[in-house]
């Protein structure tokens, strides 16, 4: 079982076929369900006719500000958390030198990368993010009441592809195990982002701006 998860054939097997096949189910998935999303929602008649610019602009950038609203400001650990959480989830991935060098290697193009001490800082940042979060939908009542199987594989799928990245990184045990389980956590993450939760990371805009907009518009006041 180990030999043939640290074998140089899963290896290409991940960088190869596996990689497309993830890239491919990422932005296909994607697609379809923001087609499939707009279309329900037009269904509803007066969902559109209340999203206006001015008000989830004003939304947006309060809830990206940290403690910028009220919400934020009544629960400053998970405030915390999850702007940590977030800025290492997308700045690791996307600028981290090793995977910039894999892309340069792969399409020939590069771009500017963050140094490696700080990306072991964001990947540790995520990891303990991903047990506060745990904790949060275990222990606290009214988030495990809305939680689902789903959300502990979201969770598991996402401490594991910075773990492993992290033990390959510094070469733990043995660096070609934790290397391909980190790519293939990595895929399924990527996989999972069109059919699980992680979908807000596209729904978020429309929801968040037709939040602002019903409150702004309808009933003038703050969503902040």
């Amino acid at each position: 079982m180990f030999e043939l998860l640290g074998s140089d054939l899963l290896y290409k097997f991940l960088r190869g076929p596996m990689c497309w096949v993830a890239f491919i189910l990422f932005f296909v998935g994607s697609i379809y369900k923001i087609i499939r999303y707009t279309k329900e929602l037009s269904q509803e008649k007066v969902v559109f006719v209340y999203v206006k610019p001015q008000y989830a602009l004003k939304s947006y950038f309060h809830w990206f500000l940290p403690f910028g609203t009220r919400n934020w400001r009544l629960h400053p650990y998970m405030n915390l958390f999850t702007f940590l959480f977030h800025i290492s989830l997308i700045f690791v991935p996307i600028f981290l030198s090793a995977h910039n060098l894999l892309i340069y290697e792969s399409w020939g193009i590069s771009w500017w990368t963050i140094p490696d001490k700080l990306a072991d800082i964001a990947t540790i940042i995520v990891i303990i993010s991903c047990i506060f979060f745990l904790g949060r939908r275990i222990f606290i009542k009214e988030v495990s009441y809305v939680t689902y199987l789903s959300d502990y594989f979201i969770l598991a799928i996402v401490f594991f592809t910075f773990l492993t990245g992290f033990l390959a990184y510094h070469q733990v045990y043995t660096y070609k195990i934790f290397l391909n389980l980190h790519i293939l956590f990595g895929e399924i993450m990527l996989i999972s982002i069109p059919f699980t939760r992680l979908f807000h990371i596209w729904s978020f805009f429309f929801t968040r701006g037709y939040i602002a907009s019903e409150f702004g518009y309808v009933r003038k006041v703050k969503d902040w």
